[in-house]
């Protein structure tokens, strides 16, 4: 059915492409830092929900999405999950500063407000930062949280996005040792798994920025690539396109990366542009 409905869009035009900005508010405005597109940037979730509650969320969320559809793009990578509870966590500005329950409540209304303007939700950065105070875009980072821990307290800002309808999750360079000691959580099938068998999402998923540190000092770009989707990854974010495209090619033509699962990143991925009024 969905195939079908791809094959008679096509008829009349190509596939419209998904287009990204971080513009999260606070540190991470990408768009609204520039005067062009606004007089001021967005301030933080954080800072927003400290002055005025979830009504000041979802007013903030709409103009924030109002703008971004303006400028042609209609994915936020937002927003952040990651539950931050000292100001020396990496994510202490980013994250919403709450508890994980009133995060996830947050969160929840940001997507919905997103959804309503046809803006697409990227939860991240999974499985949650925590206090981490470590960087992942200087290198290789290696957190000790229990399973419990992370059950108890870091995903339940993504079961509650998750649960509000978000049509993408966006993987951490983090190298979560209880949920696997040998790779990343952006190039391990087992915290993919985690995400898509126990917490039950159907969504795109897509790495963190290739070209960070976590990545580009363990790993070969084109290896890293190639790792990403076997790992179950629909979608990777690079600037290095080119040599990482033939990269996955090549592991698709020699079956390293079996056609069957390329094809239902693509349904997922068009499924995805569907929700969004794309196609």
């Amino acid at each position: 059915s969905l195939r079908k409905k791809l094959e008679d869009w096509q008829e009349y035009a190509p596939v419209p492409l998904i287009v990204a900005v971080d513009e999260e508010g606070g540190t991470v405005a990408r768009l609204s830092s520039l005067e062009e597109f606004r007089s001021e940037p967005f301030d933080s979730p954080r800072q927003i929900y400290f002055d005025g509650g979830l009504a000041a969320i979802r007013t903030s969320e709409s103009e924030k999405a109002q703008l971004l559809k303006r400028c042609g793009i209609n994915v936020n990578l937002a927003p952040v999950c990651d539950v931050a509870c000292t100001e020396s966590a990496l994510m202490a500005d980013r994250s919403l500063y709450q508890p994980p329950k009133t995060t996830g409540k947050v969160i929840a209304a940001m997507v919905k407000t997103m959804q309503k303007n046809q803006v697409g939700a990227v939860l991240k950065h999974f499985p949650g930062y925590g206090s981490i105070e470590l960087d992942t875009h200087d290198g290789k980072v290696t957190d000790q949280r229990t399973m419990s821990e992370l059950e108890e307290y870091d995903l339940l800002p993504f079961v509650y996005g998750i649960d509000a309808g978000a049509g993408a999750v966006m993987m951490s360079h983090l190298t979560v040792i209880s949920l696997d000691a040998t790779h990343p959580a952006s190039l391990s099938e087992k915290a993919i798994h985690k995400l898509r068998k126990e917490l039950g999402f159907q969504g795109v998923i897509m790495t963190d920025d290739l070209q960070m540190g976590a990545i580009t000092k363990n790993y070969a770009p084109e290896k890293a690539a190639v790792q990403a989707i076997q790992a179950g990854n629909d979608m990777i974010i690079t600037g290095w396109s080119e040599d990482l495209y033939y990269a996955i090619y090549n592991a698709v033509e020699e079956n390293e990366i079996p056609l069957d699962q390329l094809e239902n990143s693509v349904e997922r991925i068009i499924q995805w542009k569907m929700d969004l009024g794309l196609l």
